[in-house]
């Protein structure tokens, strides 16, 4: 992604810090993309929503703080950010639990984590 490219539509929604906020971001994700007319491999990028947010909830969002899900689109690509102020940055671990990274890994074309203050953001 040219990082200068702007994009044609953004979408954004904070999250309390919640499980039950996973099922919710996959359906303002899965209705976002309805609307951009975008519902090519639609299935990898609500997965990718559900583990991004899962993983911050997790090890991103302290207590009394929430999320942010931003979806973009342009030139026909699709990137999902997921924003928290949580310490450290993510990363495929070797652990036996926890392999949501992995799975972002294999579904998305490209994936990343740029430090923000405070915390993070994994597109």
């Amino acid at each position: 992604m040219n990082l200068h490219t702007q994009p044609a539509l953004v979408q954004e929604r904070l999250y309390l810090r919640s499980p039950q906020t996973i099922s919710a971001a996959r359906h303002f994700t899965r209705d976002t993309l309805d609307a951009w007319g975008r519902a090519s491999r639609q299935d990898d990028v609500l997965l990718c929503v559900s583990e991004l947010a899962t993983n911050a909830l997790r090890y991103g969002v302290p207590r009394g703080r929430g999320y942010l899900l931003r979806l973009l689109t342009y030139d026909g690509t699709v990137r999902v950010e997921v924003h928290d102020s949580g310490p450290g940055l993510s990363r495929i671990g070797e652990r036996t639990a926890g392999r949501g990274l992995a799975l972002v890994d294999a579904l998305a074309d490209a994936w990343g984590v740029l430090p923000r203050a405070p915390g993070k953001v994994v597109w």
